[in-house]
C-alpha cells in the first residue's frame, strides 16, 4: 500500500511540474522591415531631375519607388517610365520609354527593360528589350537583339553600343538595309566600321533641323 501511495504521489508531482512549465511558441524568424521598406514611394510622377544645378531629365511615371536599403540602392519604376533627356541649354536630346526601369544611384546606371524605345532629335529610333545607360561614361549599350533606324538605314544586331546622344554607334552581328555605296564593293571596311564612320560623318554635318527651345513646366 505504501509503495502504491508513493507511486501515485510521483505521478501527481510530475503532472504539477508539467502544468507549470511555460508553453513554447513556434515562431518564424523575425522579418526586418528596414531591408525592404522604401524610403519614398510616389504615384503619378511628373518631375524634373537636375544634376549640379542643371536640369537633365523629365520623368513621367505611374509609380516611383526609392529604396536606399537594397544593395545596390536603387530607384524602381515598375509600372513604366517616360523620360526626356535635355542638354546643357535645355534642348531636348531624346525621348526614352520602357515598361520597367531601375536607376542604381551609386553607380549612376540606368537599366531599362521590356519594350525599350528611344527617339532622338535627329530622327534616330532605337528599340530593344533591354538597355543600359551609364551616365559616368555617357554610353548606351545592350546585349540583346536591338533595332536601330536612322534616316539612311535600318540595322539589327545582337550587341549595341553608342554614345548617349546616339550620334556614334556600333552594332555587331548586324543585318538590315544599307546604302548602295555600301554594297557595290567600293568600300572594303566591315559593316560595323561603316556604321561607325557613317555616324561620325553624320555628327560632323551641319544640322538640317532647327534647334527648337523646349518650354517645360515643372
Amino acid at each position: 500500500m505504501r509503495h502504491l501511495f508513493v507511486y501515485i504521489s510521483g505521478l501527481l508531482l510530475i503532472a504539477v511540474i508539467a502544468s507549470c512549465e511555460k508553453q513554447v511558441e513556434h515562431t518564424a524568424p523575425p522579418i526586418y522591415g528596414r531591408d525592404s521598406v522604401a524610403v519614398m514611394t510616389s504615384w503619378g510622377v511628373n518631375t524634373l531631375i537636375s544634376d549640379s544645378g542643371v536640369i537633365k531629365y523629365r520623368i513621367v511615371a505611374e509609380r516611383w519607388e526609392v529604396n536606399e536599403n537594397k544593395r545596390p540602392p536603387r530607384w524602381t519604376f515598375d509600372k513604366g517610365i517616360f523620360l526626356t533627356q535635355f542638354d546643357e541649354k535645355f534642348h531636348i536630346q531624346a525621348y526614352i520609354q520602357a515598361d520597367t526601369a531601375f536607376y542604381y544611384s551609386q553607380m549612376q546606371l540606368w537599366e531599362l527593360r521590356s519594350r525599350v524605345r528611344i527617339l532622338t532629335k535627329d530622327g534616330v529610333r532605337f528599340s530593344s528589350e533591354q538597355l543600359f545607360w551609364d551616365e559616368t561614361k555617357h554610353e548606351l549599350y545592350s546585349y540583346v537583339h536591338s533595332n536601330l533606324i536612322t534616316p539612311e538605314r535600318t540595322i539589327q544586331g545582337s550587341y549595341f553600343r553608342s554614345d548617349e546622344r546616339m550620334t556614334k554607334y556600333f552594332v555587331s552581328n548586324s543585318k538590315g538595309s544599307f546604302e548602295q555605296s555600301d554594297l557595290d564593293g567600293s568600300s572594303q571596311t566591315t559593316d560595323s566600321a561603316r556604321l561607325m564612320q557613317d555616324s561620325i560623318q553624320k555628327s560632323q554635318r551641319k544640322q538640317t533641323l532647327p534647334m527648337r527651345n523646349s518650354i517645360i513646366n515643372p
